[in-house]
């Protein structure tokens, strides 16, 4: 690991960034076969990128390369670090405390990838794994690459419907789940609503085993054969495990990720190219140092949670730190107290945390230490300027860097940010693009690259390591998505602002999802989920400011007959066909929806009406029924007063 270098008092950016910048851009080639170096291969690549932008589109790393991504997390550090703490794992409750040494950690990996196989598990295959933030999930991540099983980790708060969902379209044949899963004082039944998306997957289920974690010990229903005990099972395996050596371009992982229409897509990560970004990102971000305790909050089940809970920092062979609570419960200032009681370093975290903070008592966080913190950082959604300076002051006790960083699951990690040490964080601004990742505006209308200060779709105009490879069974959905809005590029789906200083602001999404305190929703996926009550003819889910999440999900509905419609079976529905994570703030039951001639909805006109911004609604006359605008508009007022 190198130090962090400063920054220069006059540009804000070091020496060192500049010049990895220069080199990425004058041989990409050899820049990236350099990072390839961070790397234990089977057989080193000769190449770096064979990726194509253009036609059916390519996205190919160190293709002729080899090695396992367990072995680089686990083996190579339990050579040269065994006794090193690898995990640190806190439950909710006070005591619940366990540390994994890379022995252990490898061991405990062992054990499951040993079980995986006894269940017929291979290379290639997919298994399900469903479960809180306990160790058992980094396990089960790891165990699933050493046998070269493609791991599906799914949401606890997915309903049955939307993991039945993912389960048949992946295909998984294993699941791993909890008896149990605790949220503050809540208890959420994992294993009850996995049975119900089993049975909701009919005969299109190809789950032949269910491996249930013990999380609270409560009794659950087992079902003969199919069921198993997670402790009972792994208790009976070896503690080694032989490594399946996989080719770099063989799928790592499947996350599912809401788009524009209702089906969720299967985004695919490769092995070599994401391991390698996740090494690269996770070092030059936060400039990792290797006494680091790394806590980054984010959930297991998202993007955030793989690169940056699990891969890389355990690539970088650091000390992660998964707690199982809430930032708040039993007590506001608990995660503060975490953050002391294990002398976390880097503490990684989402604005909806930040901003919930800063809500509470100032005392809350000025009486704790916080001494340990180096490094803080933000993902998810835009910070404002106001949080960001907060974070900085009181958490941070004004010495901290404040990384804010854009990326997405598509991208495998950071791409745009502020890193520690090498790019000064300016509020409210996402940063400058890492070394190697080649960061365009483009002009929707003329698809010319927008140059020096200016506003447009931010593309992609180079691959990188850790771009996704393609959809789940669906590369033409893959090329559709990502390539046709600004062909020869990759659209991210954001617009952005880059100023003078070359720092770019992301201005939001430009396509129809909806970020939800970092949890994306695509408004198709909630129409979808409204449209199975029959009392519904038509819906329209827009997102809207809101002060702690970002953003939340408003939805005009139009009833089947004027006042047979209860609000709260719109919100079961999506609760059922969702999850409860993305039951709206408002619902508005309305005659009809303001639509082009053509039957089109004019979204931007929801969208303004229901964030009570009546400036600038343009000319309606264009509208099939001018006056259902002020009659939504004297609904909404109406309701909210």
């Amino acid at each position: 690991m190198e130090n962090i270098v400063p920054c220069t008092a006059e540009t804000g950016v070091s020496d060192r960034y500049l010049d990895q910048v220069q080199r990425a851009q004058r041989d990409p080639e050899a820049f990236w076969l350099s990072q390839a170096r961070r790397l234990v291969w089977h057989q080193a690549p000769s190449h770096a990128s064979r990726s194509d932008f253009g036609g059916d589109v390519r996205i190919a790393w160190y293709e002729d390369g080899q090695l396992n991504v367990a072995e680089n997390c686990l083996d190579r550090h339990v050579l040269n670090q065994p006794d090193k703490t690898a995990l640190i794992w806190e439950g909710q409750e006070d005591g619940q405390r366990v540390e994994l040494t890379y022995r252990e950690l490898h061991a405990q990996v062992c054990r499951l990838a040993n079980t995986l196989r006894r269940l017929g598990v291979g290379k290639g295959d997919r298994v399900a794994i469903h479960l809180p933030m306990v160790a058992e999930g980094v396990i089960s991540m790891l165990a699933c690459a050493r046998i070269g099983a493609i791991h599906v980790v799914l949401f606890g708060g997915f309903s049955a419907e939307g993991l039945a969902e993912r389960l048949t379209d992946s295909g998984a044949v294993v699941v791993i789940t909890a008896d149990v899963a605790r949220r503050g004082a809540k208890t959420i039944p994992s294993k009850i609503t996995m049975d119900e998306a089993l049975a909701a997957c009919g005969a299109k289920c190809a789950v032949r085993h269910v491996l249930v974690v013990p999380v609270t010990g409560a009794e659950v229903p087992m079902q003969p054969g199919r069921d198993l005990s997670f402790a009972a099972e792994v208790a009976m395996e070896m503690p080694d495990c032989p490594a399946e050596v996989m080719d770099a371009c063989d799928p790592l992982f499947l996350m599912y990720t809401s788009g524009s229409t209702g089906r969720p897509k299967g985004v695919v990560h490769g092995t070599g190219g994401y391991l390698v970004w996740a090494s690269y990102t996770h070092e030059v971000v936060f400039g990792a140092q290797p006494t680091d305790v790394f806590w980054c909050t984010a959930d297991t089940s998202w993007i955030t949670g793989h690169t940056y809970v699990v891969y890389g920092p355990l690539c970088n062979g650091g000390t992660v730190l998964i707690y199982e609570g809430l930032p708040s419960w039993p007590q506001p200032g608990r995660w503060w107290d975490v953050i002391d009681r294990n002398n976390v370093t880097v503490f990684y975290t989402s604005p909806t945390v930040v901003r919930a903070a800063m809500r509470e008592d100032a005392d809350v966080v000025r009486s704790r230490s916080l001494a340990s913190l180096r490094v803080l950082g933000t993902v998810g959604e835009p910070i404002s300027p106001e949080a960001w300076q907060w974070f900085y002051d009181e958490v941070g006790r004004k010495c901290c860097p404040v990384v804010d960083t854009w990326w997405q699951t598509e991208t495998g990690g950071v791409m745009i940010t502020a890193s520690a040490g090498q790019v000064r964080g300016k509020p409210g601004a996402a940063g400058l693009p890492l070394p190697g990742v080649e960061a365009v505006l483009v002009d929707a209308q003329s698809q010319q690259e927008v140059t020096g200060v200016g506003d447009g779709l931010l593309c992609m105009a180079r691959s990188w390591p850790g771009q996704a490879m393609t959809l789940w069974q669906d590369h033409a959905r893959f090329r559709q998505t990502y390539f046709t809005t600004c062909p020869g590029r990759y659209f991210s789906g954001d617009g952005a602002r880059r100023e003078g200083d070359g720092y770019f602001w992301i201005t939001g999404r430009v396509d129809d999802v909806v970020n939800v305190s970092g949890h994306r929703i695509g408004t198709a996926e909630i129409e979808d989920a409204v449209a199975t009550d029959a009392e519904v003819v038509e819906s329209a889910a827009v997102g809207v400011p809101h002060d702690l999440k970002g953003q939340g999900l408003v939805v005009f509905v139009v009833p089947r007959m004027e006042g047979s419609l209860d609000p709260a079976a719109v919100r079961r529905a999506i609760a059922d066909g969702v999850g409860r994570y993305a039951v709206p703030e408002q619902i508005y039951v309305v005659r009809d929806l303001p639509k082009t001639r053509s039957g089109k909805i004019v979204r931007r006109l929801l969208r303004k009406i229901a964030s009570h911004d009546l400036s600038n609604l343009g000319d309606l006359s264009t509208l099939s029924d001018p006056d259902i605008v002020e009659e939504i508009i004297a609904q909404v007022a109406g309701q909210e007063s």
